[in-house]
């Protein structure tokens, strides 16, 4: 065999994962659709200018989803693809850990929201990544309804303590 006959063939043989046109669209398919449902979360905390924001999300979702892709496309067993979750929720847990942030006071911590939010990224991606693409919408659709509504009912009901605070005596 001459030399640029075995490159070749070396070559075509480390992308030998992807066998057919099926499994590229499979592939290619599932970490698009993790980036685009990591992006619509990220793309709402960017608008909301906080730490974590469009592209972290985005490359959470992704980095999920191909953990466990490959797994999945090598044959890996269930109980062995359960590890490599394990270890992704442990790194995602250190990643979240970076955003928080706490004061002087029990109450004045930030980035909880973030941190959880990363978390939520990256169950997302492991859902699409493991072929769950509805969950992982369905998912992606409670979160942006809960960062939109829950900050107003939060307000709402801090208006609402800090009314009793001023008058206790006052009926509701």
């Amino acid at each position: 065999m001459e030399w640029w006959a075995s490159i070749s063939y070396t070559i075509a043989s480390e992308f030998s994962d992807i066998t057919d046109l099926e499994d590229a669209t499979r592939v290619s398919s599932r970490l698009l659709i993790a980036s685009i449902l990591g992006g619509l979360l990220g793309y709402e905390r960017e608008r909301r200018r906080k730490a974590a924001g469009l592209r972290t999300h985005m490359l959470v979702a992704l980095g999920a989803a191909l953990f466990v892709l490959v797994p999945v496309q090598a044959g890996m067993s269930h109980e062995d693809i359960s590890r490599v979750i394990q270890g992704l929720v442990t790194g995602i847990g250190f990643l979240g850990a970076g955003t928080i942030l706490k004061g002087d006071s029990a109450e004045d911590v930030k980035g909880l929201t973030t941190a959880a939010g990363i978390w939520l990224t990256a169950a997302i991606g492991v859902a699409v990544g493991l072929g769950h693409e509805a969950t992982a919408v369905m998912s992606t659709l409670l979160a942006l309804a809960i960062f939109a509504l829950m900050p107003r009912l939060e307000r709402h009901t801090a208006l609402r303590a800090a009314r009793k605070r001023r008058h206790p005596d006052q009926p509701r």
